[in-house]
C-alpha cells in the first residue's frame, strides 16, 4: 500500500511519515497541493492522508476535485478543525475518515488499516489461507498455530497479495506499492522478498507466472 501524505507541518509530517514507514508502507510526503498533483501524475496511491489548511489552498477543494473526476482513492483527513460541522463537510466531500490533531500515531495506523480493509472488500481482519491464520489488524501471522515473524517490508508485500487475491501483480506494480520516490530499489529486490516469504510461510503462498508477475497462492 503506497500512501501520499499531504501535510505542511514539518514536525507532524515527519512523525507521520516515520510511523507509516515503520509500518512497512512506502510514503511520499508533500507540503503543498501542487506537489500532490505532481506526485499523483506519476505514481498510483492506495491511500491519501490530507491536511485541510495548506499553503496553496484548501484540502477540501482538492478532495472534491478528486471525487468529481471519479477518483476513488481512499482519503483520511488529518486536521486541527474539530467542529462537528467541519467533520460533516469533510465526510460529505468524500473523505473516508476524519482524524483531529493532535492524534495518537498508533490510532492513525489502525485507521489506515481499517480503511484499506474496507476498500479491499474484506472488512474482516482475520484471513485464513491454507495453514496460515492472518490477523490484518494486529499485523500478525500464524502457520499451523505457530507465530511467524515478518519484517515490515515482508508484511507490506504479503498484504499487497492478500488485498488482491487471484490477481496477477507485476514486479513493477509491487515495487510501486513497496517503495517511495526516495527509496533506492535494487533490480532483484522483489524477488528477494518473495523468496523470504515463501521460506517463512510456505512455498505455495506466492505463485510465479514467469515473465508476468506473481499472485497469491493457497498457502
Amino acid at each position: 500500500m503506497r500512501i501520499l501524505l499531504i501535510e505542511d507541518d514539518e514536525v507532524l509530517g515527519s512523525a507521520v511519515r516515520d510511523q507509516i514507514a515503520a509500518d512497512g508502507y512506502p510514503v511520499d510526503w508533500v507540503t503543498r497541493l501542487d506537489g500532490a498533483r505532481d506526485a499523483m501524475a506519476v505514481a498510483g496511491y492506495d491511500l491519501i492522508l490530507l491536511d485541510l489548511m495548506l499553503p496553496d489552498g484548501l484540502g477540501l477543494g482538492f478532495l472534491r476535485a478528486l471525487r468529481t473526476r471519479g477518483d476513488v482513492t481512499p482519503v483520511i483527513i488529518l486536521t486541527a478543525l474539530d467542529q462537528v460541522s467541519d467533520r460533516i463537510d469533510g465526510l460529505n466531500a468524500g473523505a473516508d475518515d476524519y482524524l483531529v490533531k493532535p492524534f495518537d500515531l498508533a490510532e492513525l495506523s489502525a485507521r489506515i488499516g481499517a480503511v484499506a480493509r474496507r476498500y479491499s472488500g474484506n472488512p474482516n481482519p482475520i484471513v485464513t489461507l491454507g495453514p496460515l491464520a492472518v490477523d490484518l489488524a494486529a499485523r500478525s501471522v500464524r502457520r499451523e498455530g505457530k507465530p511467524v515473524v515478518l519484517t515490515a517490508r515482508e508484511w507490506a508485500l504479503f498484504e499487497a497479495f492478500l488485498s488482491r487475491p487471484g490477481q496477477l501483480l507485476s514486479k513493477q506494480a509491487l515495487e510501486e506499492r513497496l517503495y517511495s520516490f526516495d527509496d533506492e530499489v535494487g533490480s532483484n529486490t522483489v524477488e528477494v522478498h518473495v523468496s523470504r516469504l515463501r521460506k517463512k510461510l510456505g512455498a505455495g503462498v506466492i505463485e510465479t507466472e514467469r515473465g508476468l508477475g506473481y499472485r497469491l497462492g493457497r498457502g
